[in-house]
């Protein structure tokens, strides 16, 4: 599969800020298309051994992140409470309730606990269709 091209566009393409550095294993994998994806809610995404959760905002921005809870290790951010804190799009771990910005994956509310965050993947939205940048190192 060719590595797509960043469609520029695109709304919701997020390669601008968050593809860089890419390391040559790396390659954009198909994993859905937007018509999957339903408004502030999760979805599940398995590639390889790698679990993410995808998010579709109230704005049509897709979010990918891990779907690791980094509190409790349980593979739960997809069923998150997705939401907001002003401006800040955010999602609130179902396990802990510690609540992350979807924009960077810092937890705003930790809960008492030490700072954590998602690990955020690179994405694109290329026509109705969303991508993944899988493998490599970044």
């Amino acid at each position: 599969m060719t590595a797509p091209q960043t469609d520029t566009t695109s709304a919701t393409d997020r390669t601008a800020t968050t593809a860089e550095p890419l390391a040559s294993a790396a390659r954009w994998l198909r994993v859905c298309t937007l018509a999957d994806l339903d408004v502030e809610r999760g979805s599940a995404v398995l590639l390889g051994e790698d679990q993410l959760a995808l998010f579709r905002l109230a704005d049509g921005t897709i979010v990918a992140t891990d779907n690791r809870d980094p509190y409790s290790g349980a593979q739960v951010m997809s069923r998150g409470i997705v939401g907001s804190r002003g401006e800040v799009p955010t999602v609130a771990s179902p396990m802990f309730k510690q609540v992350f910005d979807l924009r960077t994956g810092h937890c705003l509310d930790t809960k008492g606990k030490e700072p954590a965050s998602l690990h955020l993947w690179p994405l694109l939205v290329r026509g109705h269709e969303v991508y993944v940048l899988h493998g490599g190192t970044w």
